[in-house]
């Protein structure tokens, strides 16, 4: 797969390369705004939380400054962590087909200059996050760590899927304690659930890079599982469904929540029976999919809290 001139590989028709002012693009790449299912991943667990405080607090809907919040959190910081991640990143990057046409390994942006625009993101980020109540904003910093150590797990381990699903999953705790002030087992049960989905999800994006990652010596579960990777998912998502369920069951989801979990599991069966892992444009494609599967259970979280805050 090739590129245009100054268009990153793995992104096809956007609003930032027929759009966005020609001084700006190179920076909405190194934010993946050209491609932001990524941010939508990461703002899902996020959305999930605010969903499962609300039908464990007998409320109507989430908290709908919530749910704008997160919304901004997850795209800046999405731009932020992807911003490290292409600094850190930059000389593998420019020995992979899919990844050397990104902004700084083919001189778009000067590592100085991405620095500058990754403390840029950081602070409206730090924006957002100060709109929250102490133990929110204390999660919220504590998170920062798990993101600044990722990009370096693909380099010793063959499991950096798990610190990425430690780092997307942040948003399961965070959406329960902007309601509640603290952590309760439906939170850490969730954020376990989320962590199996997002291994899963990433799994099947690392297919893409599966042999210029073992030409570099580039660890993933990609590379791990194999042939074996639609058993492996077939774990990860079931054991993501299970935790997923005792999550809500445990803050007091009912039947429309069952309902949106069933969906959702089904959404999951579905990505890998169509999963061929030797053709790319499938897997990027399956992953994708992931942003609607994240939002079927979403919607199951918000119309449960609505019913049952109706009856009650």
């Amino acid at each position: 797969m090739s590129a245009a001139p100054g268009r990153v590989a793995d992104s096809t028709g956007n609003w930032v390369d027929g759009l966005a002012p020609a001084w700006m693009r190179p920076y909405l790449r190194l934010a993946r705004f050209d491609r932001p299912i990524g941010a939508w991943l990461l703002l899902v667990p996020c959305w999930w939380s605010a969903g499962l405080a609300a039908i464990a607090a007998r409320a109507p809907w989430p908290n709908p400054w919530h749910l704008i919040l997160f919304f901004i959190g997850a795209f800046v910081m999405r731009g932020a962590g992807c911003t490290w991640n292409d600094i850190v990143d930059r000389d593998l990057d420019a020995r992979v087909e899919r990844t050397r046409s990104r902004p700084i390994p083919s001189g778009q942006v000067s590592v100085v200059r991405a620095a500058a625009f990754l403390v840029a993101q950081a602070l409206v980020g730090l924006a957002v996050l100060l709109q929250f109540n102490r133990c929110t904003v204390i999660a919220g910093v504590v998170s920062l760590a798990i993101v600044a150590v990722y990009p370096l797990m693909k380099r010793i381990t063959y499991w950096p899927q798990i610190v990425l699903g430690l780092a997307f999953s942040w948003g399961a705790l965070i959406g329960w304690a902007a309601w509640f002030g603290r952590l309760d087992a439906p939170a850490y049960l969730l954020y376990a659930g989320s962590i199996a989905w997002v291994i899963g999800y990433d799994t099947i994006y690392a297919h893409q890079d599966r042999e210029d990652d073992a030409l570099i010596g580039v660890k993933s579960t990609a590379l791990l599982f194999g042939a074996r990777t639609k058993p492996m998912l077939t774990l990860f998502y079931s054991a993501a469904v299970v935790l997923i369920a005792a999550a809500g069951y445990a803050a007091g989801g009912g039947v429309i929540f069952t309902i949106g979990l069933a969906a959702f599991a089904a959404h999951l069966a579905w990505q890998v029976a169509r999963l061929d892992i030797a053709d790319p444009e499938v897997c990027l494609a399956v992953f994708k999919s992931d942003r609607d599967a994240g939002l079927i259970l979403f919607a199951g979280m918000v119309l449960d809290a609505a019913g049952r805050a109706w009856v009650w």
